[in-house]
């Protein structure tokens, strides 16, 4: 048995961290390249770096810039610019792309949080059905309750 200590970022990271950087971009749940920089602990610059160095391996559905007017609308939503002055779109990596990094940056930090990202972007997959059927089912609800007004305000109508 292996004497190895193991490190786990989930202490180090906590979920609801990693969550609330999943962005929804283009129709994908998405982590931008300086969020991921933080959490693997190396500088922005050095992420991009490795991904161009790497670019085959990043294909448009694993990673891709965002456009200026995404930039705007994510600075828009989030009302102040914590981006300050780039000079380069940030990258937006979708949960593949992500599961790519790990094969371009190799510290022990960035497994582990590689591991713990991964690990949400899988948990909120299984999510996502439950979270279907309760939207079908409130739109059920929410028909019906139309239904009964309607027949509540015949029924007043009538006398």
């Amino acid at each position: 048995m292996s004497k190895r200590k193991k490190t786990t970022v989930t202490g180090l990271i906590p979920q609801e961290t990693i969550e609330s950087k999943i962005l929804p971009i283009r129709g994908k749940k998405v982590m931008l390249d300086k969020d991921l920089a933080e959490l693997y602990g190396v500088e922005t610059r050095q992420l991009t770096r490795q991904v161009r160095r790497n670019i085959a391996r990043f294909p448009d559905d694993f990673a891709f810039p965002l456009t200026r007017k995404e930039l705007m609308d994510l600075k828009c939503q989030f009302g102040t610019s914590s981006w300050g002055g780039t000079r380069k779109l940030p990258y937006a990596f979708t949960d593949y792309g992500i599961l790519m990094l790990s094969s371009v940056l190799n510290s022990e930090r960035a497994i582990q949080a590689n591991i713990a990202i991964m690990r949400v972007f899988v948990k909120l997959k299984q999510i996502m059905p439950i979270h279907k059927e309760l939207l079908h089912k409130m739109k059920d609800l929410e028909k019906k309750v139309e239904q009964h007004d309607e027949d509540i305000s015949t029924i007043f109508d009538a006398d």
